[in-house]
């Protein structure tokens, strides 16, 4: 089946439920049973790793049904959620690293995971490494008889770099390591991280499955070899999803493809609008030819989202300001994926440590929400006026 109709059908069971087209809501903490026999007999299946009903936190039908969707879309063997992007990304990371291991982490990565990395791994003997995202084939010479995880994030966060991860994953696992990626981006729609040599795969729900900006919901994928690590570390540590949650990211997750098709094809427009602007010093959108990992999209991307950057020629933080305070239909504040644009600042030199970035030219994140255009257009563009007369 083509991805369009396994965002429909997928982790879907009409016939075990009275015909009802959308997965049951279940509210569950306590399961009771008709015997000893059946409770144990549920443990002992649920210890193998098989999808039983015993306790609220280990799964119900409702989180099963949109965990084995997404693990289908992403060509994973099984996923597990989680109640936010970051509990998935820290989750992750923790249950395959103890103390005296080594992490290859991207410098490109997404803030709250380098700031879990810097505040809470090095406190229990975990040591990371950060690496330059165009590192490529370059990272054997970082790879440690200790590495246990080397994690890729493409497009980089905030500065959109891409990775080759075909050949990040193929030094990696002849060292023994494992690759972990952050696929929030692209979401499993547009990119298949398990083709590319991808062991676990982490998503922000929270973004273009949920889609509405009104869940805060972590799905993490692995292959069948990682499975039981993850799963294992998650029931530990109590990391589970709420149904209500759950249910809306399934009814954000069945309308992806029209959604994030629209994204994309706003994203691309308003990105290229900015090339043609005196203001701009550079766009940063891998799918614009001109962008420096445009090739390693084109090859390993099946898509783009509405989410990129673009860089203004020097200025001050006056006109910076002014060109962001008044945009009437671009929101000012964090998080994307949503129907909604979005637009924040950032300056990635204040948290670089591998390598260096010039802030001379300041960076500004939009995201293309699904509004017209002309209109989204016509906002940028009275901004830019307001930016000209303070500069």
């Amino acid at each position: 089946m083509k991805d369009e109709t396994k965002l429909v059908v997928s982790g879907r069971d009409p016939e075990a439920n009275f015909g009802i087209v959308n997965a049951p809501v279940y509210h569950a903490s306590t399961i009771l049973y008709s015997s000893l026999a059946e409770l144990q007999q549920r443990h002992k299946e649920r210890a193998e790793g098989k999808q039983v009903v015993s306790y609220g936190r280990m799964g119900t039908p409702t989180t099963w049904s949109l965990e084995d969707a997404v693990a289908e879309l992403e060509g994973g063997y099984r996923s597990q959620v989680f109640p936010s992007g970051l509990a998935a990304c820290a989750h992750a990371m923790q249950s395959f690293l103890k103390a005296g291991d080594h992490l290859l982490m991207t410098d490109s990565v997404y803030g709250p995971s380098r700031n879990f990395c810097d505040q809470v791994l090095s406190r229990f003997g975990i040591e990371v490494t950060y690496y330059d995202p165009l590192i490529g084939t370059g990272i054997k010479d970082l790879i440690r008889p200790n590495t246990r995880i080397v994690y890729v994030e493409s497009p980089g966060s905030q500065t959109f770099e891409m990775q080759d991860i075909p050949a990040i994953a193929d030094i990696a696992h002849k060292a023994g390591a494992i690759v972990m990626m952050d696929n929030t981006w692209a979401s499993p729609l547009f990119y298949k991280p398990f083709d590319h040599g991808v062991d676990v795969s982490i998503q922000a729900g929270t973004k273009y499955i949920v889609g509405h900006s009104d869940v805060m919901m972590g799905i993490v994928t692995t292959s069948e070899e990682h499975w039981s690590t993850l799963q294992a570390g998650a029931n530990l540590a109590g990391q589970t999803a709420g149904p209500d949650d759950v249910y809306l990211a399934q009814r954000g997750l069945r309308t992806l493809s029209v959604r994030l098709k629209q994204h994309m094809e706003n994203g691309i427009r308003i990105a290229e609008w900015l090339k043609g602007r005196d203001e701009v010093h550079s766009v940063l959108h891998p799918a614009l030819s001109d962008h420096p990992g445009h090739n390693l999209w084109k090859r390993d991307f099946l898509g783009a989202s509405g989410l990129f950057s673009f860089r203004l020629k020097a200025s001050s933080k006056q006109a910076v300001a002014a060109f962001m305070d008044d945009l009437e239909l671009f929101g000012m504040g964090y998080s994307w994926g949503g129907y909604e644009s979005l637009v924040i600042y950032a300056d990635p030199s204040s948290y670089r440590t591998a390598t260096k970035w010039d802030n001379t030219n300041p960076l500004i994140r939009l995201h293309i929400g699904l509004e017209s255009t002309d209109d989204l257009i016509s906002d940028l563009s009275a901004g830019f006026d307001r930016f000209n007369a303070v500069k």
